[in-house]
């Protein structure tokens, strides 16, 4: 047992300048305390009597093994990464720290942090109360810090820096993707400079275009109609990115009496986000529904810098944000950009696509920023004893984000929820206000008329998103699945359709991996957990099935001695993505990037009457797609040959994840070819390819007479720190395809083999 030592001056002053709410809270205690037992994988089931004490065994629990990784993701969101490493170093997103900095002193005022942290439950309030308390504790036992962060960016943290990383995720699938957008907005005697610096913008497009990729995932619900046992059966699969701050972490929390929940939660947050408790289990998957609008503006044709609404001129509010920078010399001097805004929101600008000249501007309105329930949503989620307490939860409190729910529970029911923030604009407000030439992919309104903001329902949870009576919602008990298409085809029995096009657009292509989840699920006969875990550790390549007699009948044809080579691998190739699959599955990715460019390319195109199974082969009886298999073909054999790969090489020597020096080679592949085991790689030396983003947390979970019954894993392991014995162990087992039983109850907890305990306290 570790008795509690006071904490150090300094966190003892981090905890002061904390937000002071504390009377607000709980009625104090004399002692804090909470019990971390750890399992195999080092994985932590905390136990304490109230929210503080949770919170408390979280925060330590989190800072032992990811101590670093908060530390740096803390400096990020308080706008602080410039003074500590100098404004051209990079974030892990690939941002320029000036920018970063810039916008998130802008995103994270004074006063919006403190309304949001007002808005909170004297529950949650004391969750953060208790996390901050824990991680200042073990930081104060950590001497020497760790050598990824021995820097003077590392401090105690306060409240306010888990409302500023919650309030970063909120806005990931908003604002969050025109940081510089927003950074760089200039009026038009500026606009030559910023057309002039392309490389962020080239960068901050690619992250656009990745979003839904390293942050995608599948979920397939079982009913009782569908399940061998008679029982229902979640399978949760989120492919989110491998390193920072939506790095999943997984652990198990208590409250007797009141609180039982296990799973996986993102760094700051004293909850799980994807778990299951003793009567249900749940998980999400990024949805296709939009939670921002741009609005374009009519300026003032005396001034840019004023905007015309309703016809009367306005001024563009001008919010000075100042930055402190670290100079060549190590001296900080602060410095300052000007943000923009007009009633709408922020003033972003992207050359070529959004420009700000003397006649328009652009302004972004992110539903998210004005959604405090966030943490609320996930707790009452977290304490969910049915579908029913779930889905009211979900209904009043409209707290999530930009995800969907996927549901079942111990009844053998399934649930499948649309019910993210939404901004309220119906199909009516979109013919008389957006502009058809936008398209659908971002919606663009009309600044000029105030009629053209979003409706505002009382029913709603909040002013000008979607009362969640309007949003997609199916219980069913036979099964729903979801993997990041609209809500339309969740089960192709019950389609849902007629929605405004910002919640979901029904008649739309699914991707390959939810055809491949349809396949396995339209197949006759009931499933087992079995049957959940193949379609992820399958590897299966869904196009593969799709197009590769038709490659093969162009290789039949093909005399040059470097395209035959191609055309051999291919055919010996298994169609998987499997550690042992051959360079066949190198050349299927070449030739499906290069095809998926080609026009009319399908033999059978998508048709809305049947999205499970168009499109589908390749019309090589047109000349011009068979010629692009050949260049194809040809392109990839240069490609494999200039890489340096071997014949005879597997996927396993190329995919993999480094972690302290050690290699551990990584199953899958992309979403875009159908594999259900999602994995996003970047290329690394010799033809390798380093997993930055994939699956992540998976878990499948039943019940029985005796509760939850759940196995899994979480792909990267438990610690970011390389010198953790559990920063790479549960990456071992993902590798091997080993999935760990999730002990659950006290039995099961104190006998597994590698069970340690340890109780801390701290004096109030």
């Amino acid at each position: 047992m570790i008795i509690s030592r006071p904490l150090s001056k300094a966190c003892l002053a981090g905890l002061c300048l904390g937000l002071s709410v504390s009377a607000q809270a709980q009625t104090p205690s004399t002692h804090v305390s909470a019990e971390i037992r750890r399992t195999t994988f080092g994985v932590p089931h905390i136990k304490a009597a109230d929210e503080r004490g949770l919170g408390y065994g979280i925060g330590y629990a989190y800072a032992q093994d990811n101590l670093c990784l908060l530390a740096n993701e803390v400096t990020t969101v308080n706008g602080e990464r410039s003074k500590f490493f100098g404004p051209e170093g990079q974030t892990l997103e690939q941002r320029d720290n000036l920018s970063s900095d810039v916008f998130f002193k802008w995103l994270n005022t004074p006063h919006a942090v403190d309304a949001f942290w007002q808005a909170q439950t004297p529950q949650v309030q004391a969750l953060i109360e208790g996390y901050v308390a824990g991680y200042n504790r073990q930081l104060s036992e950590r001497n020497p810090l760790p050598a990824a962060c021995d820097n003077p960016s590392v401090r105690p943290l306060t409240p306010q820096d888990l409302v500023k990383l919650t309030r970063r995720l909120l806005v990931e699938g908003g604002v969050g993707q025109f940081a510089e957008a927003l950074v760089g907005a200039t009026p038009p005697q500026a606009s030559a400079q910023l057309a002039s610096r392309p490389q962020p913008f080239a960068l901050a497009a690619e992250r656009m275009q990745r979003f839904a990729l390293d942050r995608g995932s599948n979920a397939v619900a079982i009913g009782r109609e569908r399940s061998n046992t008679g029982r229902a059966m979640l399978l949760a699969n989120p492919h989110f990115p491998w390193v920072g701050g939506m790095r999943f972490y997984e652990m198990h929390l208590t409250i007797p009496g009141k609180l039982d929940v296990m799973g996986a939660a993102l760094p700051g947050l004293p909850l799980i986000n994807i778990g299951f408790n003793r009567h249900m289990a749940w998980t999400h998957t990024v949805d296709t529904s939009k939670h921002f609008t741009l609005y374009r503006l009519a300026l003032d044709p005396q001034d840019p810098k004023r905007y015309l609404l309703d016809g009367q001129s306005l001024p563009l509010h001008e919010q000075t944000v100042s930055v402190e920078v670290k100079q060549a010399d190590g001296s900080v001097k602060p410095q300052s950009r000007v943000i923009y805004s007009s009633a709408f929101g922020p003033v972003v600008q992207w050359p070529g696509k959004l420009d700000w000249d003397d006649h328009v501007a652009f302004s972004l309105r992110d539903a998210n920023l004005d959604n405090d329930r966030v943490l609320q949503q996930w707790y009452a989620i977290n304490q969910a004893h049915s579908l029913d307490a779930l889905q009211a939860s979900v209904n009043r409190l409209q707290g999530i984000p930009w995800v969907n729910t996927l549901a079942v529970d111990d009844q053998g029911q399934t649930l499948y929820m649309n019910l993210s923030v939404v901004p309220y604009v119906d199909q009516a407000k979109l013919a008389a206000c957006s502009d058809p030439a936008a398209g659908l992919e971002m919606i663009l309104l009309d600044g000029s008329r105030s009629t053209c903001a979003w409706t505002v329902d009382p029913h709603a949870a909040q002013a000008g998103i979607y009362p969640a009576r309007q949003l997609p919602q199916l219980r069913r008990t036979d099964y729903v699945q979801h993997s990041n298409d609209s809500a339309w085809m969740a089960n192709p029995q019950a389609p849902l359709r007629g929605y405004s096009p910002l919640i979901s657009q029904d008649g739309q292509p699914l991707g390959p991996r939810a055809r491949f989840a349809l396949q396995r699920l339209s197949q006759p006969g009931t499933l087992g957990v079995s049957d959940l875990q193949g379609m992820v550790m399958d590897n299966r390549v869904y196009l593969a099935g799709q197009v590769m007699p038709d490659l093969l009948h162009v290789c039949q044809a093909e005399q040059q001695a470097p395209l035959v080579a191609v055309c051999a691998s291919l055919k010996a190739w298994d169609q998987q993505a499997n550690l042992d699959s051959g360079i066949g599955l190198v050349h299927f990715q070449n030739l499906m990037a290069q095809l998926f460019e080609v026009p009319d390319v399908w033999r059978v195109p998508f048709s809305p009457a049947d999205p499970q199974h168009t499109p589908r082969g390749l019309n090589i009886e047109q000349p011009t797609v068979r010629q692009a298999v050949h260049e194809a073909l040809a392109a990839s054999a240069a490609q494999v040959a200039q890489a340096g790969l071997r014949a005879d090489v597997t996927w396993g020597e190329i995919q993999g994840v480094s972690v302290g020096g050690q290699r551990t080679p990584i199953h899958g592949g992309p979403a875009v070819l159908g594999v259900y085991n999602a994995m996003q790689s970047v290329p690394g030396e010799g033809g390798k390819q380093e997993v930055v983003s994939g699956t992540s947390y998976v878990q499948t979970v039943t019940f029985d007479e005796h509760g939850p019954q759940a196995q899994g894993m979480l792909a990267f392991s438990l610690s970011s720190d390389p010198a953790s014995r559990h920063a790479s162990d549960q990456t071992r087992a993902f590798s091997k395809k080993q999935w760990q039983t999730l002990p659950f109850t006290d039995a099961q907890i104190n006998a597994d083999p590698n069970y340690q305990r340890v109780e801390i306290r701290q004096r109030r």
